[in-house]
């Protein structure tokens, strides 16, 4: 799933560069459009205070339409049609433990436990930028230090249901704890 994350980052990125390319292009082209006179008409032209229209070619203005479309349909995917990954943790030994991928965010974002038992988070840091060296669960007032390509534990006993965030340490990528009652068997 990670894959599909990056290929989604680089096409979005590949479109946004795009986009610059064909502003910049366009600016260009209706700047040295502007500029150019008439070779018969070698007096200065009088100043005037009107805006005269520079013809663009169509493909310039389908290509940024459809680049438009294109981001428009991008936002709307990512911030209300994309699920974060969830995990509902089962208990060995009265731990509950889960490996979470750091890696352009955490994977998984939303983890299930259940209360009144303890949780082992374990934080497998693969991406190198200085945002995810840390990881912060504020609710349980715990501040881990994550390094490169090792596997750092996070331990910790919830006893109330809710939901509890846990975050980088500029509190950009964020993911969810949410304990639940635990199961009573009678």
């Amino acid at each position: 799933m990670m894959t599909t994350f990056k290929k989604a980052t680089f096409f979005s990125t590949l479109v946004g560069f795009g986009f610059l390319l064909g502003a910049i292009l366009g600016s260009i082209s209706g700047a040295i459009a502007s500029e150019m006179k008439p070779a018969h008409n070698m007096q200065e032209p009088t100043k005037s205070t009107e805006f005269h229209r520079i013809e663009q070619p169509l493909s310039n203005h389908i290509a940024v339409t459809v680049g438009g479309l294109g981001l428009i349909g991008l936002e709307i995917w990512w911030f209300l049609l994309s699920k974060p990954k969830s995990q509902k943790i089962n208990s060995l030994s009265g731990i509950q433990e889960v490996d979470i991928a750091v890696d352009g965010g955490y994977s998984p974002s939303h983890i299930i436990v259940q209360s009144g038992q303890q949780v082992r988070l374990k934080f497998i840091r693969r991406d190198p930028s200085k945002c995810l060296e840390e990881v912060r669960l504020p609710d349980f007032r715990i501040a881990q230090h994550l390094p490169l390509n090792k596997s750092t534990i996070v331990e910790f006993t919830p006893t109330k249901s809710g939901k509890y965030e846990f975050a980088c340490g500029m509190n950009m990528f964020r993911g969810i704890v949410e304990v639940q009652e635990a199961n009573v068997v009678k």
